[in-house]
């Protein structure tokens, strides 16, 4: 089963996302800022992570620079998902590694194809 760790402080968006992947068989992890989102990745590495980019403790670009840097977790896909849609968000989100960027408000049926396809290449 594809594991997916959710870092997002909203709790509405990570019971939503959790119902709607739940539903279509990924096994959800969700953590509600970055420093337990890191601590999650280190302790039991997902398949693939949606990040917030506006998290508490440490923001959603720090982790993914983390990521993008580790040895161990280089290879995780990560798909942002972000109020912050301005297009200098996109191309540094792009520029670090980011695999998928969508804003919300979003499209369930857009987050459950994106993590379909990125999570089991």
């Amino acid at each position: 089963m594809t594991r997916v760790l959710i870092a997002e402080d909203d709790p509405n968006i990570v019971e939503a996302l959790s119902f709607v992947l739940s539903g279509d068989g990924f096994e959800v992890i969700a953590a509600l800022d970055g420093e337990e989102a890191m601590r999650c990745l280190r302790s039991a590495p997902p398949d693939l992570m949606i990040l917030d980019l506006m998290l508490p403790k440490r923001n959603g670009f720090e982790v993914l620079k983390l990521v993008k840097t580790d040895s161990v977790l280089r290879s995780l896909p990560v798909i942002v998902l972000t109020a912050k849609g301005q297009p200098q968000d996109r191309r540094l989100a792009e520029q670090i590694g980011v695999e998928g960027f969508m804003t919300k408000p979003f499209s369930n049926t857009e987050v459950v194809e994106a993590v379909r396809r990125l999570g089991r290449r």
